[in-house]
């Protein structure tokens, strides 16, 4: 199953996201996934760990799993590369670390420009200026980013582009000067944050969505950011709606936006685990199951470092 974009590339419904894979396992981690019939990978420089996935991909077309063409790599901007001066140059990095010639999609990751860090300094950069808690913003529009992301896609190093983490404010903006139009807005998705009005907002404009953290709270309670939120995985609602459909949770959760043309892209350090996610389309939730289970929605946010981490108060 898969999702048409502007570019008329097909992006599989559902991916793998290597957010938290450490990079001692990201090789062994996208080389079993793509041998399994994971297709879909979803990086970023802020990850850490680009290079050790690219070694995962370039094993695997080595070894005839999949050819290059097979493949749809999704990688990201961070914040401190904002000004147009470096969007290029950092592209041509992240490209580098894959082993790859084109991103098949090249993301904006937040709408916050950082003062810059440069790579051979610190890299990843993370938030902190000084790499402990020094918080630095700069001041470059986030039309000047656009056009430089514009400019990457005209001379091919990626197929698509677009951004995550933006407000439909922003995204309003956006289109009333973008000569390139977005294909794809990426979101925190999950029946604590529907997100209703952006999701039917970015659809309306023509943009494909994309949803992380599908499982909620469970993708943050390593990092301490989980609110000491109830589990999705053990809600009454959800629990029953999987019994009735001989499914687990995760992959009621996995559906209930899929389902909805929302791809997704779960991540998973156990084998079984990784299998299930990618296998969850094999079934369909009713209407009123839908309805349900976004009338959980309690418009809480997990992803928002800004506002969690008391180095970045000023946004609190």
């Amino acid at each position: 199953m898969s999702i048409a974009l502007r570019s008329g590339y097909l992006m599989p419904l559902v991916g793998m996201g290597t957010w938290k894979v450490p990079k001692e396992d990201a090789a062994d981690t996208i080389y079993n996934a793509i041998r399994v019939g994971y297709r879909l990978f979803d990086g970023a420089c802020d990850y850490g760990n680009e290079k050790e996935c690219g070694e995962g991909v370039a094993r695997a077309i080595k070894d005839g799993l999949v050819k290059r063409e097979d493949l749809f790599i999704t990688s990201k901007l961070w914040n401190t590369f904002h000004a147009k001066e470096h969007v290029l140059p950092m592209v041509k990095k992240q490209l580098k670390d894959w082993g790859l010639e084109y991103f098949d999609l090249y993301l904006i990751h937040f709408p916050i420009a950082l003062a810059y860090v440069d790579p051979s300094v610190r890299y990843p950069p993370e938030w902190a200026f000084d790499g402990k808690s020094e918080f630095k913003l700069q001041n470059t529009p986030f039309q000047e980013t656009w056009q430089a992301l514009e400019e990457v896609h005209k001379l091919g190093l990626a197929r698509d582009i677009g951004f995550a983490n933006v407000a439909g404010v922003l995204l309003c903006d956006v289109m009333r000067y973008a000569k390139v139009l977005p294909a794809i807005l990426q979101i925190e998705h999950h029946p604590y944050l529907v997100q209703q009005p952006l999701v039917d907002l970015a659809k309306q404009f023509g943009l494909a969505l994309t949803a992380y953290s599908s499982f909620g709270p469970a993708s943050f309670i390593e990092i301490g950011w989980d609110k000491n939120t109830a589990s999705l995985f053990k809600h009454p609602l959800i629990g029953g709606i999987a019994k009735a459909h001989g499914k687990t949770a995760a992959q009621v959760l996995l559906r209930w936006s899929t389902q909805q043309g929302i791809a997704v892209i779960p991540k998973s350090n156990f084998p079984n685990l990784i299998t299930e996610n990618l296998t969850h389309v094999d079934f369909n939730l009713t209407a009123e199951e839908i309805k349900a289970i976004s009338g959980l929605d309690l418009g809480l946010r997990f992803n928002n470092p800004v506002a969690i981490d008391s180095r970045f108060g000023i946004f609190a």
